[in-house]
């Protein structure tokens, strides 16, 4: 229950904070989008970093593999907006086990700009994007810029997995905020100075690493700088998944907290009410006190998603299926429980291990 107010507070504290806006502040940036694949929404999303209100911006799209079908949306959107610095990379090398850092490290030998934005393929953005979000950069201290994310979700999987993202992270990265300040970054946006990017050691540092967001925001701390959590809040769009798709993907990113924030990991504990109670509730013999905690527990925790994910995150998908949400909790709690041991990774097609110090092991090599 404490959780759950300081989760209310420290949300309201975020939204209401004073955001630098200097709108002649709008230095040259160059985008990264490392693709892989495609589905029904990549081309508009995509297409939504082509259509800025900024004065000057570079996209490179990079691809692994000659033969992604992704190749041909690209170039058919290169074709279409001659107007636009839109650049095609192609390129297999690898730097490490993790592909996506290979695909940036790929990409950004033809940056021309010193503001680097990386972004997630399933990103949508707004035309106000690029003007919004480099702002904090007027400060020299800040290294890193990154961004909240709801989702869309098609599918009842892809639904029911979208209902922990503003109802549930969210919440706990408001909190994180409050009580540690933000050394973290999310694939949905990472804003870097090139050089802060050069001074932790480039894509190489974290070549093999699952968590490359999370570290692309937490080496830059290391060494002087500061992540910043912008007030923009991007699109995150979930095409239909399977059952098992979304617990591996789930559980991917339980081990990623796990790996590199073990503490934060075993504290999760104090944000799950929802199955505590209801142990709690079981294990009184249903007893009439065992009722009054569960009902105040459920009820705080409905009002936090409510004020944090409908009011000011205005995620539609929570405001419709509101009535799952202790469900979805209880899931997540079986997904926390099941990240404890299990190092095993499946992600892009691929089976990995995850090391303690959370690297990636391939269990079958790529040829280069």
């Amino acid at each position: 229950m404490g959780f759950y107010a300081v989760a209310i507070y420290s949300a309201i504290t975020f939204f209401r904070s004073k955001f630098p806006n200097n709108p002649n502040f709008s230095p040259p940036v160059t985008i990264l989008k490392p693709l892989y694949g495609f589905d029904c929404e990549t081309r508009t999303n995509l297409l939504s970093f082509c259509h800025q209100d900024y004065r000057s911006y570079q996209l490179i799209f990079s691809v692994r593999e000659a033969s992604d079908p992704v190749i041909a949306v690209v170039r058919q959107i290169i074709e279409e907006l001659p107007g636009l610095d839109l650049e095609l990379v192609i390129c297999d090398r690898l730097i490490g086990t993790n592909l996506k850092v290979s695909n940036l490290a790929n990409a950004i030998k033809a940056a021309k700009y010193e503001l680097i934005i990386l972004a997630d393929s399933d990103i949508r953005v707004g035309k106000d994007y690029l003007r919004r979000l480099v702002q904090p950069f007027q400060q020299e201290k800040v290294g890193v810029v990154t961004c909240l994310y709801n989702a869309q979700a098609q599918g009842k999987w892809a639904i029911f997995e979208s209902l922990g993202i503003s109802s549930q992270f969210q919440p706990n990265i408001f909190v994180a905020r409050l009580v540690e300040g933000v050394h973290f970054a999310f694939g949905s946006t990472i804003a870097i100075r090139r050089s802060v990017l050069d001074a932790i050691g480039g894509f190489d540092a974290i070549a093999d690493d699952l968590a490359d967001d999370y570290q692309l925001g937490h080496l830059p701390t290391l060494v002087g700088y500061e992540t910043v959590l912008s007030d923009y809040v991007v699109e995150h769009l979930m095409t239909a998944t399977t059952l098992s798709e979304f617990w591996q993907r789930q559980a991917r990113w339980m081990r990623c907290i796990r790996v590199e924030r073990f503490w934060s990991y075993l504290g999760l504990i104090f944000t799950q009410g929802t199955p505590l109670s209801l142990f709690f509730l079981i294990f009184t013999g249903g007893s009439t006190w065992g009722w009054v905690m569960l009902a105040l527990v459920w009820g705080l925790r409905l009002i936090m998603a409510w004020i944090v994910a409908v009011q000011y995150l205005q995620d539609k998908l929570v405001r419709r299926y509101f009535w799952l949400l202790p469900l979805r909790d209880l899931v997540y709690f079986a997904i926390w429980c099941y990240s404890i041991r299990n190092n095993h990774i499946e992600w892009q097609g691929q089976s990995f291990q995850l090391t303690t110090n959370g690297k990636l092991i391939n269990e079958k090599p790529i040829n280069a």
